[in-house]
């Protein structure tokens, strides 16, 4: 915040913006509650169900590659009009489905609409707030976790009725967001500066953004492990998951943006990345352990999360500081990578419990998530410039925002 203008005191299309990230953020946990609901319903297989989340991921990873290049052509308010319509028509798909599958294809249109929104979501908020970026990002920050908390409560709460119920929610929400940012948002003034299509696959080739996208990878099985497959082992109905994974998504809100502020007031990046991805590692076999208790299992899930916070801020952060690439070419790029790794994770957690037992796919993620530690250890000498300076408060609302949109 500068000049004494206070956050909350922003003309009404950045309220307008705000509320479509809420919204969007939301998408991220909504569909945990009803995983074993839907299975139930539709006759679906654990495998099949959790292709809900791959569809999705992929989708969004492989958009990614491509948002940068359509939002300098046609504008970051077009941009956000057609992400919010793809997700709004996709989410009413997916509520009047009857089979997974249809859903499963339905959730990747959902992935393409969300790539296209988080992808211009920051420029646009950061551009039309009052009180320049440090206010901006404290709305994003607000934003997120209000989104991620609340997304796997109302997807429980609704979930208890049918199913259905989250995806007619989310349906509802994003019609107001839409309207709202078409009639109060403006376009930003100036010329448009035009990204080549080639931009994020090059981008790709900087040693030290192919190390970051690398660990991303293998941290974001461990990821999806925890957030897609737990559902299935708590053995809850949809409330009670809703309630584990609201307490998660508090906790992961938490340390993204307070508690990795603070970590790295202590230590470098690097360092952090290296101290929280094995602790991660831990709680994971924990979890695989004590996968049969579900009170135990409950706190493994929320410790998760605080760990996961820190990750997903400190991991997104690096990435913008490790080269001196444009912030939408270098975050596009690495989310893409680090989208297809959580798009692997859900079914491989699934088949390995059906082929083993529930604590094997807990252990895979704690080992994958260990692969992620070795891989930044490895190529630690091309990370030096993730440590030289803090990031300013544009750098940390984007890594908090970019980070936390999986």
């Amino acid at each position: 915040m500068s000049g004494g203008v206070s956050v909350w005191r922003q003309p009404a299309q950045v309220w307008a913006v705000a509320f479509a990230c809420v919204v969007a953020f939301m998408g991220i946990g909504l569909v945990d509650p009803i995983l074993p609901a839907i299975a139930d319903s539709l006759e679906a297989t654990p495998t099949e169900t959790e292709l809900l989340f791959t569809s999705y991921l992929l989708v969004t990873g492989l958009a990614m590659l491509l948002t940068s290049w359509i939002s300098s052509r046609i504008g970051a308010k077009a941009t956000l009009l057609v992400g919010l319509a793809l997700v709004l028509a996709f989410a009413l798909l997916c509520a009047l489905s009857g089979s997974v599958d249809a859903i499963i294809g339905f959730r990747a249109g959902w992935g393409l609409g969300n790539a296209l929104f988080i992808s211009t979501a920051l420029a646009s908020i950061v551009g039309a707030a009052a009180g320049g970026s440090a206010a901006a990002i404290m709305l994003y920050e607000a934003a997120l976790g209000l989104g991620i908390a609340i997304g796997p409560l109302l997807g429980g709460l609704l979930g208890e009725v049918s199913w259905r119920g989250p995806f007619f929610g989310v349906v509802a929400l994003m019609a107001i967001a839409f309207v709202a940012v078409a009639v109060l948002l403006r376009g930003p003034k100036g010329p448009r500066v035009r990204i080549p299509f080639s931009a994020p696959f090059r981008a790709l080739r900087r040693p030290a953004l192919a190390v970051l996208a690398g660990a991303a990878l293998f941290y974001n099985i461990g990821f999806f492990v925890l957030l897609a497959f737990s559902p299935f082992p708590l053995g809850f109905g949809a409330m009670g998951i809703g309630l584990t994974f609201f307490g998660w998504g508090v906790a992961l809100a938490i340390t993204s943006v307070w508690g990795a502020p603070l970590l790295l007031r202590r230590m470098p990046r690097s360092t952090a990345m290296l101290v929280v991805l094995p602790a991660l590692a831990v709680d994971l076999v924990v979890a695989g352990l004590v996968v049969a208790v579900p009170g135990a299992l409950v706190v493994c899930i929320v410790v998760g999360g605080l760990l996961l916070g820190l990750m997903n801020t400190i991991l997104t952060e690096s990435v913008m500081e490790a080269t001196d690439l444009p912030r939408p070419v270098a975050s596009s790029a690495y989310s893409a990578v680090r989208f297809l790794g959580g798009a692997a994770a859900p079914p491989l957690a699934a088949l390995l419990w059906h082929a083993f037992n529930a604590t094997v796919p807990y252990l895979v993620a704690a080992a994958s998530v260990l692969v992620a530690a070795v891989v930044l250890a490895l190529g630690r000498r091309t990370l030096t410039r993730i440590d030289r300076r803090e990031a300013d408060a544009a750098e940390e609302g984007a890594a908090v925002l970019i980070g936390d949109a999986a």
